[in-house]
């Protein structure tokens, strides 16, 4: 049969020429519709297109508001630190040559801040001395530019790598400042030979083997001639400069002069006086200041100095003036207002009256009366087949013995015992009853036979044991585990003390991860101390609003930045004053002012890393000293761990290597973002190592930490799902008191508690699987641990 022919149908969308031209319109009308659909953006894209047009509205304000701001008062000098990658490099020259170059005359080679006009630059340059940990941190600090200097005299032909031009001290130092946060850096190289090529070879070898270990936008110079210095300096002069986030958010003052006023009345007590540049935000005489490494103060005053290094000095008619002059002559004075200053509130002041007990109020009394309305009267349970007649001569006395739901497994005492954890306990250790545990025996999927008989054959060989005697049997028993290194918290039951004593702190959770924990139950006294925020996060960003508004043109407390000016702070100790005076030749002083609250203890919690190359072992609550932003100061942390899905936080014993865990303390409040550096002092070192780098998380005293313990014990016999354990206790009023808790294998199983087993804490266990011989029972218990409270020492006066 022939296949039948089928025609393409037309294509167009109108089935004729009349209908197309309906369809028609003029050339106007595409016009005004193609332009309609360019010019109106839709949905996603025009919320984009706006969003996009506002943020870059707002960077144009900025800038103008910046450079208005900045129009009336020039910006401090920069900070050049120069840190040599090795000790080999030579920064005395390099310092001098720098100086030197930027200087107008000779008079430069004396200082370290000098201004140029012909660069129309200022610069404070300082040199990071090689092998002293502390002062290239503070240093570092306050660098608006590091510039790390190496030498050609290190190069060796059989060496291409950037660990033979970098020691050891400058690794750690380069780790250090990457945890500070690094601000602009360039690579300085110095005594290059003098051909040509070899001196362009020898830089691209510099370059390729040091590229790796600073960030990529930095730039190598060769810096040993005048024209290579006149490069870098132009280069620098336009750089726009980067620093870290949390240096732009508090002003602070490295001091060029530190001086010292003692006072007649009172010669313990003394003013310092703190004489340099206000940076990054402007400084309130009502604000606190804190000098690092001693604390937190108050200022009795401000005085707005002349600029001792002005851009125009050749224009000015005293421009031959002495240093002395300048700082002689005050432009304005500031002095606190009593109503708007800032008091210094370290601790807050505990009531001792806050958990007195009170009268119960009228509420209290109706809520009472309406549960004892609503009270179940408990049924009587009688014996089976008890008639009407038999039940009346049973006393009421003796029947309200018998529970309710009495389902326990063979214990007719009432002990006390301790609470499993589920989500509607209250976590306290009190009287239960062994019916508490039953409900367990579904999630267990236990199969407890009704045959009873094991009772006494149960009953282990050698329960005249000494105590000597079960120490040595326990010790047999533990070094045949040895090698099972996966639970570290197991511990031992004492001999001398009951469990229940010995472990009273300690609590039965049902889940780690679900159950429910208090976490205002049971404070230590230290927590009447300190303070908490109901919303911390509000809080912070309501204080940096504020600290804001601080520096506003109209307020006439406040030194703008890039002000010279000298700081008089109020109730320093003489002999620190005095210290600080002396350090101040070799160290930078720094003060810094603080935001609303930073004066104020709580419990900080930081996100931290053990350092690399640090072997020593880090314990908890030992004492570390902490340098968080510009503060330091000694605490004595715990570790936990950072888990996500849970409010509890399970307690480490030590800082393991390789991985973040979470370190609490008790500490000033401080608004993050801000690094942390750990140093931890040797016992036979007079220096200081870097023990671990990290961040602050957050500020939380409602933190749950739980420290856990286990108790382990032996399967003596085993019978399918039954076996009698021993060695976990040692006598029966302790296996009461903990029948409650859940039990569990390291192989696996789970189980409970069935009943005490003789006189010398033996048990009978229960589990949802048969019991190999050779497993080992364990009971995890719980209590919750807070940081060390340490009286406030600050490291830099112990030095």
């Amino acid at each position: 049969m022939g296949r039948v022919q089928v025609n393409k149908a037309h294509k167009t969308r109108f089935s004729s020429k009349s209908t197309r031209n309906a369809h028609k319109t003029s050339l106007k009308t595409k016009h005004e519709i193609a332009k309609a659909d360019r010019n109106v953006g839709k949905g996603a894209r025009a919320a984009r297109i706006q969003r996009n047009k506002m943020a870059r509205d707002q960077k144009r304000a900025a800038l103008l508001k910046a450079k208005r701001a900045s129009s009336g008062v020039a910006s401090p000098p920069r900070v050049v630190v120069l840190f040599g990658l090795c000790a080999s490099v030579d920064l005395d020259s390099l310092a001098k040559d720098l100086i030197r170059q930027l200087s107008d005359d000779s008079a430069g080679d004396e200082t370290s801040t000098v201004s140029s006009s012909e660069y129309r630059l200022r610069v404070m340059v300082l040199k990071a001395p090689h092998g002293d940990l502390l002062t290239c941190m503070e240093m570092a600090k306050v660098a608006d530019l590091i510039a790390f200097v190496a030498s050609g005299n290190s190069y060796c032909e059989d060496e291409d790598s950037a660990s033979y031009y970098i020691d050891s001290f400058g690794n750690q130092c380069l780790s250090v400042f990457r945890g500070l946060g690094l601000p602009s850096t360039v690579v300085l190289i110095r005594d290059l030979p003098l051909e040509m090529k070899r001196r362009h070879d020898l830089k691209k070898i510099f370059r390729s083997s040091l590229t790796s270990e600073f960030p990529e936008d930095c730039r190598f110079f060769s810096a040993d001639t005048r024209d290579e210095l006149h490069k870098f300096i132009w280069l620098f002069r336009e750089q726009k400069l980067s620093v870290p986030v949390w240096r732009t958010q508090r002003p602070y003052l490295l001091a060029q002069e530190v001086d010292l006023l003692t006072e007649d009345h009172n010669p313990e007590k003394s003013i310092l006086l703190l004489t340099g540049y206000i940076r990054a935000h402007g400084l309130s005489v009502n604000q606190l200041v804190h000098i690092s490494g001693v604390g937190d103060f108050q200022l009795k005053k401000i005085d707005v100095l002349k600029d001792p290094f002005p851009l125009n000095a050749r224009k000015n008619g005293d421009a031959m003036d002495s240093e002395h002059d300048y700082h002689m002559q005050v432009l304005r004075s500031m002095s606190p207002d009593p109503m708007k200053q800032e008091a210094l509130l370290v601790e807050n002041i505990p009531d001792p009256l806050a958990g007195e007990q009170t009268w119960p109020t009228e509420e209290e009394l109706a809520d009472a009366v309406k549960n004892r309305k609503d009270k179940k009267v408990k049924k009587r349970t009688l014996p089976r087949g008890t008639s009407e007649y038999q039940a009346a001569w049973i006393l009421e006395d003796s029947d309200s013995e018998v529970s309710e739901d009495d389902n326990s497994d063979g214990d007719d005492e009432n002990d006390g015992a301790m609470v499993l954890d589920e989500e509607t306990s209250n976590l306290t250790v009190h009287d239960i009853t062994d019916s508490c545990f039953d409900d367990d025996q579904v999630s267990l999927n236990l199969r407890d036979s009704d045959e009873e008989t094991e009772t006494d054959s149960m009953m282990v060989d050698g329960e005249q044991l000494t105590k000597e005697q079960i120490k040595n049997e326990i010790q047999k028993i533990k070094e045949a585990h040895a090698e099972d290194e996966e639970f570290p918290d197991e511990v031992e039951t004492p001999l001398d003390v009951p469990a229940r004593k010995r472990f009273a702190k300690y609590r039965g959770v049902k889940s780690f991860r679900t159950s429910s924990w208090d976490p205002k139950e049971s404070l230590p006294p230290e927590y009447a101390r300190i303070f908490s925020f109901e919303n911390f996060k509000r809080t912070q960003k309501h204080v940096f609003s504020k600290a804001l508004e601080m520096e506003g043109p109209n307020q006439d407390d406040c030194v703008a930045a890039g002000a010279y000016v000298r700081l008089y702070v109020k109730d320093v100790s003489t002999s620190v004053a005095t210290k600080l005076c002396t350090l101040s030749k070799t160290m930078p002083i720094v003060a810094c002012g603080l935001l609303q609250h930073e004066s104020k203890m709580s419990v900080l919690h930081f996100s931290l890393k053990k350092y690399d190359s640090y072997t020593l072992p880090i314990k908890a609550k030992e004492e570390l000293t902490f340098h968080v932003g510009f503060r330091q100061f000694v605490a004595r942390p715990v570790f936990s761990t950072d888990n996500i899905n849970s409010d509890k936080h399970k307690m480490e014993r030590f800082l393991h290597a390789g991985r973040f865990s979470m370190a609490s303390i008790y500490a000033p409040i401080s608004f993050a973002p801000l690094p942390l550096i750990v140093l931890k002092n040797a016992d036979n070192a007079s220096s200081a190592a870097v023990a671990a780098i990290g961040s602050l998380r957050s500020i939380d005293p409602d933190r749950i930490i739980l420290k856990r313990i286990i108790l382990t014990g032996y399967p003596q016999r085993v019978s399918k799902l039954k076996a009698s354990v021993r060695y976990m206790f040692h006598n029966p009023e302790d296996v009461r008191w903990f029948k409650p808790i859940e039990v569990w294998t390291k192989c696996g199983r789970r189980g409970r508690i069935k009943e005490p087993v003789g006189t010398h804490g033996f048990m009978k266990c229960v589990f949802n699987g048969v019991l190999q011989q050779h497993d080992t029972v364990c009971m995890s218990l719980y209590k919750r641990v807070y940081p060390k409270w340490l009286e406030r020492r600050f490291p830099l006066l112990d030095m």
